[in-house]
């Protein structure tokens, strides 16, 4: 894992060891969260931090045996409403670390996370 205080870039690792033999990275910084997969063919998708509303971490008992973890980024994006950071190294960090950044991404923007609860129609105050 690199790490620098404007973010963390982690690679999918196998589950057998731990070992990063597959063709995933996780870019996470202040402001974007970028998945890129694949060798011949490679897939980016990208997500603004203002967009990522909660963040929660999993771990198997498999993965606790290699030391990794699996973090899961709850968005507002139309193309991946969950973004899954599979078997990763130092999964509380990251996960810390997208809490507070998409926290002050939304202050900066000054964007609020709300939740749709429904309306009450008519008169029925």
């Amino acid at each position: 894992m690199e790490n620098d205080k404007k973010g963390f870039r982690e690679k999918k690792r196998v589950l057998f060891f731990g070992l990063p033999w597959t063709f995933t990275w996780y870019i996470i910084g202040e402001e974007l969260l970028t998945v890129k997969r694949g060798l011949l063919k490679t897939v980016e998708d990208d997500c603004y931090m203002y967009k990522v509303q909660d963040v929660k971490m999993t771990t198997t008992l498999a993965e606790r045996i290699f030391g990794l973890s699996t973090v899961i980024c709850y968005t507002g994006d139309t193309t991946d409403p969950q973004i899954s950071l599979t078997h990763i190294k130092n999964a509380r960090e990251i996960k810390s670390f997208i809490l507070e950044a998409s926290e002050e991404a939304r202050r900066r923007r000054r964007t609020m996370n709300t939740l749709d609860i429904g309306t009450i129609e008519g008169d029925d105050l």
